[in-house]
């Protein structure tokens, strides 16, 4: 009974009182249970063009023109650089505009509960059934056994700094709240952000009670706020695109940064003094999911690309080339084949403990169920907040 009054919840908030029966996705089909007869059950014609809205480093050369060649579909890229971009431009002009979405899971409901995206048949891509058990069915793609998408990529958000600068070398996020470091620091803008801070409090002042750093009452929140604002002193710079921090760095603008790994390899390429960690506190991160627009004008090269970005080949050169951690399990050796050493190096060989670890992005919502409460702080108080921290 909890999830699903959370679940109604959430559909609520998301919405902003806007009238189910505006979806495009049918009432019904969200956590109905069943795929539903409007599925396809086979991969038509391809239409020859593909519109994709995707992080940066996510449509490489390397992959997408061996896609183009196999299969006539021509891949049109726009970089987002947070999720609430991705929301906006996949509901741009009513919809329509792109086929999909490479969100992660501070969008994936969203677009869900907004009616932005439909179902899928995973029995159309065979490599699903490679994928590692926990991002087969996630809770951020997959409502009651209708899945919305499939899985990518997962990773966590690291701690970048200049070792030629940053001295003696960070162990703790505390150093991007260091007043030594004062205009030598960047962060992405982005409000789950706010997740970070919360992370870090969660574990140096564990009398504040917080849980999820997702999940925050009205005290916890009021906690987490200030120590963004003092940081804000000390930022030079908030990026909104990897490339923008790489540029920093480059630059030697900034010696650290709340970071990818996709970053990191990028500037050790270039030959510029980096290196990252996961900090002693710990990490948030993301799993990405490719979601279909429900209303999708080129959904059969959707499809073929759902099945080509799924196998292990393709999923192991962009974990390899961006510096996460691929769904399917069977990207392994061709990893170590592109790079000796990066299975292990991104943990595509590790535990499920170790998936565990990291606290995904969410959406927060006010019904978090942290001991039976229905006030904590939801989204829209976060996108206000984080204007007010960026003042």
């Amino acid at each position: 009974m909890r999830n699903h009054a959370r679940k109604q919840h959430l559909l609520a908030v998301i919405l902003g009182g806007a009238l189910l029966a505006g979806l495009v996705v049918p009432a019904a089909s969200i956590g109905s249970g069943s795929q539903g007869q409007s599925l396809p059950t086979k991969i038509g014609k391809p239409e020859g063009k593909l519109t994709l809205v995707a992080w940066e480093g996510y449509t490489e050369k390397q992959w997408v023109a061996p896609f183009e060649k196999k299969t006539g579909c021509k891949v049109q890229p726009k970089y987002a650089g947070s999720s609430d971009e991705m929301v906006t431009l996949m509901r741009q002009g009513g919809g329509g505009q792109y086929d999909m979405v490479s969100a992660s899971g501070d969008a994936s409901l969203r677009l869900i509960y907004g009616g932005d995206v439909q179902p899928v048949n995973v029995n159309l891509i065979p490599d699903w059934k490679n994928f590692i058990e926990p991002l087969k069915s996630p809770p951020h793609n997959t409502i009651k056994g209708v899945h919305y998408g499939i899985s990518l990529q997962w990773g966590p958000n690291t701690l970048l700094y200049r070792t030629d600068k940053a001295k003696p070398a960070p162990t703790s996020w505390g150093a991007l709240y260091d007043p030594k470091y004062k205009g030598r620091i960047t962060i992405p803008d982005n409000p789950i952000q706010i997740a970070d801070a919360a992370l870090y409090l969660m574990k140096t002042k564990p009398a504040l009670g917080i849980k999820d750093p997702y999940e925050l009452t009205p005290p916890q929140f009021e906690a987490v706020t200030p120590l963004l604002k003092e940081q804000r002193r000390l930022i030079k710079k908030h990026w909104v695109f990897a490339s923008d921090e790489i540029e920093l760095f480059k630059r030697g603008d900034v010696w650290l940064g709340a970071s990818w790994p996709y970053q990191t390899n990028t500037l050790q390429d270039a030959k510029v003094p980096v290196k990252d960690l996961i900090p002693k506190e710990g990490a948030t991160g993301w799993a990405d999911t490719w979601m279909l627009s429900s209303k999708a004008k080129h959904p059969n090269c959707a499809y073929l690309w759902m099945q080509w970005i799924s196998t292990p080949k393709v999923q192991a050169q962009q974990a390899v080339f961006f510096g996460e951690t691929p769904a399917n399990k069977l990207a392994c050796k061709y990893m170590d084949q592109i790079a000796k050493g990066s299975c292990a190096k991104y943990h595509a060989n590790a535990p499920l403990s170790y998936f565990k670890t990291i606290k995904f992005w969410k959406t927060p919502v006010a019904d978090c169920g942290f001991g039976g409460r229905k006030d904590c702080v939801p989204y829209s108080r976060w996108v206000q907040a984080w204007q007010e921290i960026k003042g």
